[in-house]
């Protein structure tokens, strides 16, 4: 029965389980690279570890599709169509969701065409990365602790006495944006910071606050910056 169901894998020839479970886990080393390459050259403001968790699990998916395909126009046409109905019923906001929804169409194609083994390996391939990216946290990064925003009435030349404020608090400071107007209304600043003691934070908001030429301030923790 056993040996029955891991030769069930027929295209224009057999399929391989080995050669199957080869390409699934190399698409996810090469994803996993890739991965962890956008983690370290990211520097936008806004940051997802949910799509970073998409960028190492859908190379997985892809390889399994073009082994359920397998150039069968049929399968293509089923394939297209059933995303396409259930795009067209939801609205899928998160990159990791959509993944989600990706992996079981495509787990369920390989069940439809008969393709017993290549469904069993890509399911429970991708189930324990799914898994492994859950209980390690992968994509979380920890290079600063709050993003604080502010706007700055004085001239930028006057920046001394805030970057003191600053500094005092943090073990780094960096000016993430600048945006300066036309109008001698001053201008608005976000800083990344990696806080001396992240329990402080009040003192820090309250100093800012305080400070001449400083108003609008707000900020929010990197972990809530990370899922934006």
């Amino acid at each position: 029965m056993v040996e029955w169901f891991f030769r069930s894998d027929y295209t224009a020839g057999p399929v391989h389980i080995s050669e199957t479970l080869l390409g699934l886990l190399l698409a996810f080393v090469c994803g996993q690279l890739m991965a962890w390459v956008y983690m370290t050259t990211h520097s936008g403001l806004s940051y997802s570890r949910t799509f970073v968790n998409s960028l190492v699990v859908l190379p997985v998916i892809v390889a399994l599709v073009m082994m359920v395909l397998s150039h069968n126009i049929v399968t293509v046409v089923g394939l297209m169509t059933v995303f396409a109905i259930v795009r067209f019923r939801n609205v899928l906001r998160d990159t990791l969701d959509t993944t989600y929804v990706f992996s079981v169409i495509v787990i369920g194609l390989a069940c439809g065409t008969f393709r017993y083994g290549t469904a069993a390996v890509g399911c429970g391939l991708i189930a324990a990365i799914l898994l492994y990216m859950s209980f390690t946290r992968m994509g979380t990064r920890h290079r600063y602790d709050y993003i604080l925003n502010l706007h700055w009435d004085r001239p930028v030349a006057e920046l001394g006495d805030l970057r003191m404020l600053l500094n005092r608090h943090s073990r780094k400071a960096i000016c993430a944006s600048q945006r300066s107007s036309e109008t001698p209304e001053g201008t608005d600043f976000s800083y990344r910071l990696l806080l001396r003691d992240p329990n402080r934070i009040d003192e820090l908001l309250n100093e800012l606050r305080n400070l001449p030429g400083v108003s609008r301030v707000s900020g929010l923790t990197a972990e809530d910056e990370s899922e934006m």
